[in-house]
């Protein structure tokens, strides 16, 4: 009997090992998601599983998962990790940064892919021509250009405040999305805006880069960042990139996804085949967009049920209790309201160091969004009751309990189901930004198609949540025409 039970161990130990699942993150632009699924390739050709989860925001929200246990790896850049991550004054190597990234978070990086994606700010080349502008000091004597950069380009400490103080530039930039940036440069509506050397729209657009003549901005080795505890046989896998890819092969990878409408996944697939980097070498395929946007509503659905249910079984009895404790109804509302006015990435972002990234900090963001409405409205459902019936109740003998099934609840019916479909949509729309974090849903087409200018991607996105917020709207006037009693929509009406 041991030895049969032996025997099922052993394979069931040597299945679990061949199914092994790891995590691939990306951060929200299009170089992110190649060299991402780059990753998942090579992983799944070396026999593992991959999860992908790209969208992942910027740097603090990657660096955070991954410390975090919440995903394996990710493409990073050296300088990046030496200026953001571990905030050195210094231009360290990559075995100075490997030693501090080991001691202080138990994080390793593979060696470097080859080439160097350095920030670097950019101009039409005929404005440059125009003004004459050559070399980022040279802006110096244009402070009235009109400059639009990246959001996180604006904070980071490689970024803006400490570039206009090292060049003495004295503008007065505004946030944009980068994906946005390229375009308005094009049509001409800012003159400036930061760019990573390799993006494929600086020969689309026939923009010029702006010599670093002071050498401000680090190297930007592009490699992968991954838990130290990583299995050694992917180690070996995400190592087959040493060296593989250079500038203007990146670049060419950036401008076929932008401009040729290929995938992620065909260009991974090709560069790799390429490369001879592919043991097996099947065919990348990838699912139709009819079942990509079935399968993300599915799960835009879930989350945004999920948080729905759960804010009617808080708010609900929390909205009955303030009904009978009317001096807690205003700091309660209070406090629910201040809820609703908090940006709804900011909130996601501050459920990061608490409940990691995925789906539970989104459910848990919706849930809060949610209670307002619902709480609200059932309070004020309740307290609307008109007087004169509850007086009525109360003559017939009825306890308080009774009093609420009979009489207060069938009344206030009406304006609970008001609060649940407002918090119903607004948690659709909400739930778009949910892809941020890792939390999947028709977002991930709206933060895709935004890193890329894509509308089409967009509208993938856009559209279906618009009509599921249309459905719901069907669908609670259904459950009120099912739920509210014959002579109280009369009444209603009347």
């Amino acid at each position: 009997m041991r030895f049969i039970l032996s025997i099922l161990l052993f394979f069931a130990l040597l299945s679990s090992s061949h199914s092994q699942t790891l995590k691939v993150g990306a951060k929200a632009f299009n170089e992110g998601y190649i060299l991402a699924e780059i990753q998942s390739q090579l992983l799944e050709d070396a026999g593992f599983t991959v999860e992908r989860t790209f969208n992942l925001g910027g740097t603090l929200i990657c660096f955070e998962a991954l410390k975090n246990g919440e995903i394996d790896t990710y493409p990073e850049y050296t300088g990046t990790i030496s200026e953001e991550i571990l905030k050195l004054n210094t231009k360290p190597s990559e075995d100075e940064l490997r030693s501090r990234l080991l001691g202080q978070y138990k994080l390793n990086i593979t060696p470097s892919y080859g080439f160097n994606n350095t920030y670097a700010l950019t101009m039409k080349r005929e404005t440059a021509d125009r003004l004459g502008v050559r070399k980022i000091s040279d802006l110096t004597a244009h402070p009235d250009i009109t400059i639009a950069l990246s959001y996180e380009f604006l904070k980071r400490k490689d970024g803006w405040d400490n570039l206009a103080s090292f060049y003495s530039l004295k503008n007065k930039p505004v946030g944009i999305e980068h994906g946005l940036a390229y375009q308005a440069l094009d049509e001409g509506k800012i003159q400036l805006t930061d760019a990573y050397s390799t993006d494929g729209e600086i020969e689309k657009y026939d923009l010029v880069i702006l010599d670093d003549d002071r050498s401000f901005f680090p190297k930007y080795y592009a490699l992968s960042f991954y838990r130290d505890q990583l299995d050694p046989k992917a180690l070996t896998a995400l190592e087959k990139l040493d060296g593989q890819i250079t500038e203007s092969e990146m670049q060419d990878m950036n401008y076929k996804v932008l401009y040729e409408n290929k995938t992620f996944g065909e260009i991974a697939h090709e560069f790799l085949s390429k490369k001879n980097l592919l043991d097996n070498t099947t065919g990348h395929t990838s699912s139709s967009w009819l079942m990509e946007i079935l399968d993300k509503t599915l799960t835009h659905i879930w989350l945004t049920s999920f948080a729905l249910i759960l804010s009617i079984l808080v708010a609900l009895p929390l909205g009955i209790w303030i009904y009978y404790f009317s001096s807690a109804a205003r700091p309660i509302l209070y406090v629910a309201g201040l809820l609703q006015t908090i940006p709804s990435i900011a909130l996601l972002a501050f459920m990061i160091p608490l409940f990691g990234i995925g789906v539970l900090p989104a459910i848990v963001a919706l849930f809060l969004y949610a209670l307002l409405p619902i709480l609200r409205n059932t309070a004020t459902g309740l307290f609307s009751v008109d007087p004169l019936l509850k007086k009525v109740g109360t003559g017939m003998g009825l306890t308080r309990w009774q009093k609420l099934r009979y009489v207060e609840l069938p009344l206030s019916f009406p304006t609970i189901i008001a609060g649940i479909k407002t918090a119903a949509v607004i948690n659709i729309g909400t739930a778009t930004l949910a892809a941020f974090i890792g939390a999947g849903g028709l977002g991930e087409f709206i933060v895709t198609g935004l890193s890329l200018n894509n509308t089409n991607l967009i509208l993938m996105g856009a559209v279906p949540a618009a009509l599921l917020a249309i459905l719901v709207e069907f669908f609670f006037e259904m459950v009120e025409r099912v739920l509210v009693p014959k002579h109280l929509k009369m009444k209603l009406e009347n």
